[in-house]
């Protein structure tokens, strides 16, 4: 790879594809209420924009898994991992080709179907993205990497929601008029598409390595297991799946649902949403940011500032874009005490993965809980501070759940990605629940609690799992999370 000034050119490239991904991720939940509202849908059949964008990355795994055993060898393998991502971003670039028809018809069908092939180029960008941040540099500061990539991932997210309102609303923060037009759409998914296919061409060029080298670091492969056949015969991978899945679930539920929560129960107009969501995704950016101080090595004071520092940081990023974007910031400056609960949680983590995971899934149930049994303010806080105590949770899991796989690592990569299906399905899940003659949209949440239920499980079962194999990942890399 030569010199380290290559790598952290070629490391920067790598993680510009994660802020596509969290883009347009955030950017369904404006989508959702604008075609409920203008197709007069039910919260249920608004939550397919959510099924079919996630859904497609389980398809997407499918294929890659048929396709390698049809070739008797790994695609990426095969093709590179480079001209892999390439090939994921010219698929995700048609797929935005699709939402023309779709706003002219004003389609439902279509417009899902776009973000359906989207999505289809982001599984593949994904199978290889992730690996490639692990193992670019020592493997032991690997889901550090991860985290900073997902601290950018979630520079899309926070802006992703402000852009796309904006776009199909106008400056309604200023004016406060609304003229609700689904055919404007069509301007941001073309740009989006013609950046997927410049960055294409950056990635076809650039340094990134077009193989793996090492698969995994040997001193996290299970002696004692290192003659299984599949992935799919590690624990900690399998569980790791179900784990990704209410993750992944519960993170995209609890901010897809919210603009009907406060549509029912704060009378909210549709166009005042945005800021809102673009909270909820910057929590994710504030808890990442905090979880990248780790991979500065600062020591002692310096550190336990940073720590502190970070978060606030993050915050402040929000609260510009959101001035940018001429939203009213007043109500969001409460929100800072809400982060402290971050900061703790973090500090009592203390680096682990597994503990941090099973501290955040209580504090996430602890959110959900008082956005249930409250009202108004309190539960839109309550539920969007659910953004925080997700925010590291992917690469916590991720750590988790590969370890110890050695040569199956791609394989359970794969299968990882494979799950994030569980945003589209969970979500729709209570979509479906919030009818009125169901939960209600507010009990709805309820669904938030049993996944995060899970992930507490599986903090504490995974540990012991990885003991058994010979495995102590507390004690050797620390994760840095």
């Amino acid at each position: 790879m030569g010199n380290n000034s290559t790598k952290t050119s070629a490391l920067i490239t790598l993680i510009s594809v994660f802020f596509f991904w969290g883009f347009v991720a955030a950017s369904n939940d404006i989508l959702i209420p604008v075609f409920k509202e203008k197709l007069n849908l039910t919260q249920g059949q608004a939550q397919l924009i959510s099924l079919a964008f996630y859904i497609a990355y389980t398809v997407g795994s499918v294929i890659y898994y048929i396709v390698s055993k049809i070739i008797g060898q790994d695609i990426l393998n095969r093709i590179g991992y480079k001209n892999g991502i390439a090939l994921g971003l010219v698929i995700s670039a048609c797929g935005t080709l699709l939402f023309i028809p779709a706003a002219d018809n004003v389609s439902f069908p279509l417009m899902i179907s776009g973000l359906f092939i989207v999505a289809l180029g982001f599984s593949l960008q994904q199978t290889a993205a992730n690996p490639l941040a692990i193992t670019m540099g020592d493997s032991k500061t690997g889901s550090q990497r991860l985290s900073l990539a997902g601290g950018v991932n979630n520079v899309g997210t926070t802006i992703g929601p402000l852009l796309l309102s904006f776009a199909i609303f106008g400056s309604v923060a200023v004016s406060g008029t609304a003229s609700l037009s689904i055919e404007n759409i069509k301007i941001p998914y073309l740009i989006l598409g013609g950046a997927f296919l410049i960055v294409a061409v950056i990635f076809k060029f650039s340094s990134i390595p077009n193989r793996i080298e090492t698969v995994a670091d040997d001193s996290f492969t299970s002696k004692k297991d290192a003659d299984k056949k599949s992935a799919l015969k590690y624990p900690q991978l399998v569980l790791g799946m179900i784990a990704i899945f209410v993750y992944v679930g519960v993170e995209v539920s609890t901010a897809s649902n919210l603009p009907d929560f406060m549509k029912q129960h704060l009378n909210t107009p549709t166009e005042k949403i945005a800021p809102f969501i673009s909270l909820f995704w910057a929590s994710l950016m504030i808890g990442r940011w905090t979880s990248s101080v780790g991979a500065f090595n600062l020591k002692g004071g310096a550190k336990a500032i940073m720590n502190f520092l970070m978060p606030y940081i993050a915050f402040g990023v929000f609260i510009v874009v959101n001035k940018i974007a001429n939203h009213d910031v007043t109500p969001f400056y409460i929100y800072a005490f809400v982060i402290l609960a971050l900061v703790i949680g973090d500090m009592l983590s203390k680096g682990n993965p597994a503990r941090q995971l099973l501290l955040y899934s209580l504090f996430g149930i602890t959110a959900l809980m008082i956005g249930m049994l409250s009202d108004g303010m309190v539960s839109v806080y309550a539920f969007i501070s659910v953004g925080l105590f997700c925010s590291t949770l992917w690469p916590c899991i991720y750590t988790l759940a590969i370890a110890g796989l050695g040569k199956h690592t791609n394989e359970g990569s794969s299968f990882l990605i494979m799950m994030i299906m569980g945003g589209g399905i969970i979500s729709w899940m209570q979509g479906m629940l919030s009818a009125d003659n169901l939960l209600g949209i507010q009990w709805s949440y309820l669904v938030g609690v049993v996944c995060f239920a899970y992930l507490a499980f599986y903090a504490w079962k995974v540990r012991s799992i990885l003991k058994s194999q010979g495995i102590d990942y507390d004690a050797s890399a620390g994760s840095g999370h």
